[in-house]
């Protein structure tokens, strides 16, 4: 499979090659880019399940585990990155290293393995991931909202162009929603349904005050990034509910026979088994979506944070003003 083209602009003064690292609350992504002909090559993409989120959300501590898991990712992001000629890289956490007392204390131990990491905010999360949905889509008047489920946070954003109208970053997550609603051992679908429900409730109450909001600034086309979101769309594709898109009318369809999979340990078309335990909370997060901001469909968007980082990266190198207080390190490639 060929390279990957991500942007589409015709002047930039920048050149070389780009690195990007996306912490996120499950996965943590690394991606490379290079500047050529006017357009972003991509060179690499990687991601690991890391879930550095884990039990955050109540202990506002990072595990021991999962301290290490993250360490050993960013390692091996750090060899991959030294095997290019990377001129620049940018490594940014997100809601799981907002929340955790003890972020500061991971974000040494990565400062010394030679990875500097940004802590960003909610809104500066949801600014790049619009950015990087964008650059997939073509040049259009249409006003897109534009959703992302991470494992902490959910961003929502509406627009039209490049141009951001509503930018929010809520506190729903898959993996905060399955340490609340999925953390005991399933005792069968019916327990299962019920806790999908708790879970689409609680969303719900959370995404509800910014309804009113996004109904003034309208919205023509709906599109929804991250690994959840992909894993959803796998699913419906596979039962034949369209390709590339999530139904509303399809996630209510489908929901005991995934509480059942889930239950019986069973095999389920189009799901990963790593994202198992990711399944129902990410049916609650994006069902709950759906219901409070009356989409129909969503379409899978393929690029999210990581590209809107690189997007960013390459216009904005010199001044980089969503962080001022953070000076992007060159990569040493000696030693």
């Amino acid at each position: 499979m060929g390279p990957t083209v991500i942007s589409r602009w015709n002047v930039v003064q920048s050149r070389g090659m780009y690195a990007c690292i996306d912490l996120g609350s499950n996965s943590f992504h690394l991606l490379i880019g290079e500047w050529e002909d006017g357009r972003i090559r991509i060179v690499e993409r990687c991601s690991e399940k890391v879930q550095l989120g884990e039990g955050v959300v109540r202990s506002r501590v990072i595990s021991a585990a999962a301290f290490r898991r993250g360490l050993d990712c960013l390692a091996g992001f750090r060899e991959l990155i030294r095997k290019h000629p990377v001129r620049q890289y940018w490594a940014l956490g997100t809601n799981a290293l907002r929340l955790a007392r003890n972020s500061p204390e991971f974000l040494t131990a990565a400062r010394e393995i030679g990875v500097r990491v940004s802590v960003i905010s909610g809104v500066q999360e949801a600014v790049l991931i619009y950015a990087g949905v964008t650059t997939s889509l073509p040049e259009s008047e249409e006003r897109r909202l534009v959703l992302d489920i991470g494992g902490g946070s959910t961003e929502v954003i509406a627009g039209h162009g490049h141009q951001r109208i509503i930018t929010e970053s809520l506190p729903v997550g898959t993996v905060a929603w399955r340490d609340r609603f999925f953390a005991e051992p399933a005792t069968g679908a019916r327990a299962l349904e019920s806790g999908m429900d708790a879970g689409l409730e609680a969303a719900t109450g959370i995404f509800e005050p910014v309804r009113a909001a996004l109904a003034r600034a309208g919205w023509d086309q709906a599109y929804a990034s991250s690994g959840t979101v992909k894993m959803l769309k796998y699913i419906c594709e596979t039962r034949g509910y369209g390709k590339n898109r999530i139904t509303a009318a399809a996630l209510a369809e489908l929901k005991p026979m995934l509480a059942a999979g889930i239950a019986d340990n069973s095999p389920l078309e189009g799901l990963k088994p790593e994202r198992r335990d990711l399944l129902l909370p990410g049916w609650c997060i994006a069902s709950a979506l759906m219901r409070v901001y009356g989409v129909e469909t969503l379409h899978f968007s393929a690029t999210a944070l990581r590209e809107g980082m690189l997007d960013f990266l390459v216009h904005n190198e010199k001044t980089m003003p969503i962080m001022r207080q953070s000076p992007l390190p060159a990569v040493n490639n000696a030693g």
